[in-house]
C-alpha cells in the first residue's frame, strides 16, 4: 500500500509538467485573427493600424495571441443532444441554429471539447443504457462526417495530436450515472467505447446522504480504468466522500462559486479549498444562471475559484447547446477571446491563463491515466453487485 501511495502521490505532480513558462512569450507579430465583423486582421509588428504600442497593449490582441499558443479545452458541450433535433447539419460549413460549429470553434480558439452523453429526465435501466449508446454512436458518426474539423480523442496525448493536426479533439463524456444501470461491467464497456467522464449525481448510490458502499466501489472502479468522476450536481455529502476516497483528481464539469451565486450546482468555499488540496478541477460554466449575465460576472467566479483552489484547479466549461442562457458576449463558442481579454485586464498572468484554458484539463487527463495504470497492477476488475453491497 505504501508503494501505491507513493506512485499515486506523483499524480499530483504531473501537472507541473503542464505549467508553461510563458511570461513574455506571446508576441502579436505573427498573429492573424478575425475581428468582430469576421474579417481577417493582421496584428503584425505595427498592429492593424500601424500602431505597435496600441496593438501590444490591446487586451483582445493579447488574448488571441495567448489562445493561439494555449487554446481552450472546453469541459462541457451539449451538442450531441442538440444535433438529434436537426434534420441536417454541416458543422464544418457552419450552423446558425446551434451554438457550436467548426468555424466558431476556430474563432474562439477551442482545440478540445467534451461532448456530453447526458440523458432526458426519467430515463433509467435499459432505456438509459440504450439512449447513452445511441448518443455515443451519434458522436462517432458526427466526427467521422467532419474529418477536416474534428477528431476523436481518448487521452491527453491524442488531444495534443489532434491539435497539432489542426483538428478539434472530441472527448466522450460526461455520461449520466443512470447509464450504468448499477453495473460495473457496463461502466467498463462504456470506457472501452471511449467514455472519459462519469457524472455521479442522480444515482440511488450517490444521493443526499452520500455514497453507499456500491457508490464507493463505482468511484474505485473509475479510478482503476481511468474514467474521471464528475461531481457537478451531486449532494454535498457525495462530493465530500468522493473527494476523500478518489485516488484520481475529480472534476466538476459545470460548477462555479456558491459564495457569488447560490446555485445548487455551485461549490461552497470549503469544497473549493479541499479541491485545491486534492488537485481536482472546477470547470466554471459560461451560463447566466450559474455565473451571471456578463463577462465580468464569469470573470468574478474564475477569480474566486482561482483564489481558493489555486490556478492549477480552475478551467472553462462553455456549456453550449445545453439549453442554458449565456452571458452577453459569450453567446457561442467564439467568445473565449473576450473572456480571456477581461482576465488579462484583471492582471491574470499568461502562465495562469495557459493553465486555465489548456494545461489543467491536460493534467487531470494524464493524472487519471497514471492512476489507472498503477491501480490496474494491484486491483482486478470489480465484480461487486449493488444487491450484495447495499441490499
Amino acid at each position: 500500500m505504501a508503494d501505491l501511495q507513493d506512485e499515486l502521490h506523483a499524480t499530483t505532480e504531473v501537472g507541473e509538467l503542464d505549467r508553461p513558462d510563458v511570461e513574455g512569450e506571446f508576441e502579436p507579430d505573427v498573429l492573424e485573427f478575425q475581428d468582430e465583423r469576421g474579417l481577417a486582421v493582421d496584428a503584425g509588428p505595427e498592429g492593424p493600424e500601424g500602431d505597435e504600442e496600441v496593438a501590444a497593449d490591446d487586451p483582445l490582441v493579447r488574448a488571441h495571441a495567448l489562445l493561439a499558443a494555449h487554446p481552450v479545452a472546453d469541459g462541457y458541450s451539449g451538442l450531441p443532444w442538440a444535433l438529434r433535433h436537426l434534420p441536417w447539419y454541416d458543422l464544418e460549413l457552419g450552423e446558425s441554429t446551434i451554438d457550436t460549429d467548426v468555424p466558431r470553434l476556430r474563432e474562439g480558439h477551442v482545440a478540445a471539447l467534451f461532448w456530453s452523453l447526458h440523458l432526458s429526465e426519467g430515463l433509467v435501466g435499459e432505456r438509459a443504457v440504450g439512449a447513452t449508446l445511441e448518443q455515443l454512436d451519434l458522436v462517432r458518426t458526427v466526427v467521422e462526417a467532419h474529418p477536416e474539423g474534428l477528431r476523436m480523442a481518448h487521452s491527453a496525448a491524442q488531444v495534443t495530436d489532434a491539435r497539432n493536426c489542426g483538428r478539434v479533439a472530441v472527448l466522450l463524456g460526461p455520461a449520466a450515472a443512470a447509464a450504468l444501470d448499477d453495473s460495473l461491467g457496463i461502466l467498463r464497456a462504456l470506457h472501452a467505447l471511449g467514455l472519459r467522464v462519469l457524472t455521479l449525481s442522480g444515482a440511488s448510490w450517490a444521493g443526499k446522504n452520500g455514497l453507499t458502499r456500491f457508490g464507493e466501489e463505482v468511484v474505485r472502479e473509475t479510478n482503476r480504468i481511468g474514467v474521471l468522476v464528475d461531481l457537478s450536481g451531486a449532494s454535498d455529502a457525495t462530493v465530500r466522500r468522493a473527494l476523500a476516497i478518489s485516488k484520481s483528481p475529480v472534476v466538476f464539469t459545470r460548477s462555479a462559486a456558491r459564495a457569488l451565486r447560490p446555485h445548487p450546482a455551485n461549490l461552497p468555499d470549503d469544497v473549493l479549498v479541499e479541491l485545491g488540496i486534492t488537485k481536482g478541477l472546477c470547470l466554471v460554466p459560461l451560463t447566466a444562471e450559474q455565473t451571471g449575465p456578463s463577462v465580468r460576472d464569469v470573470a468574478d467566479h474564475l477569480d474566486h475559484v482561482r483564489a481558493l483552489a489555486g490556478p492549477e484547479c480552475v478551467g472553462l466549461s462553455g456549456t453550449y447547446d445545453s439549453g442554458a442562457a449565456h452571458p452577453q458576449d459569450l453567446s457561442d463558442a467564439s467568445g473565449y477571446p473576450r473572456l480571456v481579454a477581461e482576465l488579462l485586464g484583471r492582471g491574470w498572468s499568461e502562465s495562469d491563463l495557459a493553465l486555465l484554458t489548456w494545461g489543467n484539463v491536460q493534467r487531470v487527463l494524464r493524472s487519471a491515466d497514471f492512476t489507472a495504470r498503477a491501480a490496474r497492477s494491484r486491483r482486478e476488475p470489480s465484480t461487486a453487485k449493488i444487491a450484495e453491497l447495499d441490499g
